[in-house]
């Protein structure tokens, strides 16, 4: 179609001025083979907004024509994509775009294909992904890409064909790309209670069996402070205020006066807030977690050693209504936790192997724990009695298991005069006397259900008497040595002796 047919098929619609453009455009369009932004944007896979995005950046080579706009000359393009571009940025938005055929992605970047005896090779130019085949025959696609003299190998799993390697190799690289440039791609804004009720909902919930009592108050402390704060303003800075104003609130509880929150209870706050930020940068809300910016508190001064002695244990019986008893003796010759107590069902203690297997515990992980003979003929007789519930503590109005017995626990403990016990200090009393009796650290690690050591080591504590005992042993070999102080003085020398013998201070 010529040039003068066109004028003269619309000359009587266009103006003299409107002819010249459309000349200079059908010329241009000929001459240098122009695209336009949705030529462009097919051509590479690219949100057209995207493109006028990097033109307005100057990251991307065009021309502007008055009276036509903003066209691309095909070889320029072709040329910038051969180049890898010259700045990063523009990769990194070319990467995740990756929603085009794999036959028009080998067209625009592939640059050799290599066939050795084992494997086939496709070069790109940010890195190249490699086809095997496996001892059973089966295809496996691995990424290769060099990033600072670094290289990086590894296998793609679950890869089933080339395009799936391919978009592995470009999201890969484009994170990194986006971490050294501090190219951050947009992420959708949402706040802080929206991002909170989310992370309840769909992380806490299926995944935490104790996200009622943890979680879901954490984030019932957090949300008056965060409130509608969009997620992406919040900064280190608004996390430490954060922690002054929670230390300045305190705990409060119901007709009692406030108390100190603890460094313990505020840390386990903020391991919250920072795994609420992790999930919402996984699901694309976020970019970065302020979180990791912030300092925890130390724990160390907040260890709280109170362990039951052996005579506020046999108060604590004889105080204790029916119904408490055997629950606190499975507590003290077990370490169970309160829930895993209340929670135990007859099929899971094994009369014949004398063994009680902890199916609901904390981490998730079942447990089995030995039945010494005391706690054998204490089950054995309970039993008996009652044949009827499945689980071994219920209550006798309703047939189901006890959900608090606090207030019959607490009642026992001022009915003589214990203070300052919880019923999880059972468990570190349970701990700290297999610790006493010679039982390595790694057996009261397995019998605790703790995922490490260093966990283990903060139930077990030593009591005054014992510590001046276990030093108090190595006081018996001073009699050998010829003090000079007690050449002078016999009767100091006798005192010592006597004191040696029966330690005033350790008592009865």
């Amino acid at each position: 179609m010529s040039v003068n047919f066109l004028l003269s098929k619309n000359n009587f619609l266009r103006s003299k001025h409107e002819n010249v453009l459309l000349i200079n455009e059908i010329l241009l369009r000929k001459m240098d083979k122009l695209l336009t932004v949705k030529d462009l944007s097919a051509f590479l896979g690219m949100h057209p907004n995207t493109i006028y995005k990097m033109v307005k950046k100057g990251e991307i080579p065009f021309i502007k024509i008055k009276g036509v706009g903003i066209r691309f000359r095909e070889e320029e393009i072709k040329a910038w994509l051969e180049e890898g571009s010259n700045k990063a940025s523009q990769i990194s938005e070319l990467l995740p775009k990756f929603d085009i055929s794999l036959e028009s992605y080998d067209k625009i970047l592939l640059k050799r294909r290599t066939e050795l005896k084992d494997q086939t090779k496709w070069t790109y130019g940010i890195g190249s992904v490699i086809l095997r085949k496996t001892k059973n025959k089966e295809d496996r696609y691995y990424i290769h890409y060099q990033i600072d003299k670094h290289r990086v190998r590894k296998a793609v799993k679950g890869a089933r064909t080339r395009a799936e390697a391919v978009k592995a190799l470009n999201a890969e690289v484009a994170d990194i790309l986006r971490g050294r440039y501090n190219f951050k791609k947009e992420n959708p804004e949402i706040t802080f209670n929206d991002m909170a009720d989310l992370y309840l909902e769909k992380y806490s919930k299926p995944n935490k069996r104790s996200w009622k009592s943890s979680d879901s108050v954490y984030i019932r402390n957090m949300k008056p402070f965060f409130g509608n704060v969009e997620l992406s303003k919040v900064t280190p800075l608004m996390i430490e205020e954060y922690k002054i104003e929670r230390l300045k609130q305190g705990v409060k509880k119901k007709g009692a006066t406030k108390k100190k929150l603890e460094n313990s209870s505020l840390n386990r706050e903020l391991s919250c807030l920072r795994k609420i930020f992790n999930v919402a940068i996984d699901w694309g809300y976020a970019n970065d977690n302020p979180v990791r910016k912030v300092k925890f508190f130390p724990e160390n001064c907040n260890l709280r050693e109170r362990i039951l002695t052996e005579e506020e244990e046999k108060q604590l019986f004889e105080a204790a209504t029916p119904h408490l008893k055997p629950i606190l003796a499975v507590a003290l010759f077990t370490g169970m936790r309160r829930g895993e107590v209340l929670k135990l069902k007859w099929q899971h203690v094994d009369f014949e192997k004398r063994e009680i297997i902890v199916v609901e515990s904390k981490s998730g992980k079942a447990r089995t724990l030995p039945i010494n003979s005391f706690l054998f003929h204490l089950l054995y007789c309970l039993r008996l009695q009652d044949g009827k519930s499945e689980f071994v503590f219920a209550n006798p109005e309703t047939g189901k298991p006890f959900v608090e017995i606090k207030r019959a626990f607490n009642g026992a403990c001022e009915r003589v005069g214990i203070k300052d016990l919880r019923f999880h200090d059972l468990r570190h009393t349970f701990a700290s006397r297999l610790a006493r009796n010679g039982v390595d650290l790694n057996t009261v690690k397995e019998l605790m259900g703790h995922a490490s050591i260093t966990t283990t080591q903060r139930y077990l504590h030593s009591q005054a008497k014992e510590k001046r005992q276990a030093v108090e042993g190595l006081a018996g070999q001073a009699k050998k040595f010829d003090l000079e102080c007690q050449k002078n003085d016999k009767s100091a020398t006798a005192d010592i002796d006597a004191e040696i013998a029966t330690p005033s201070y350790l008592g009865s």
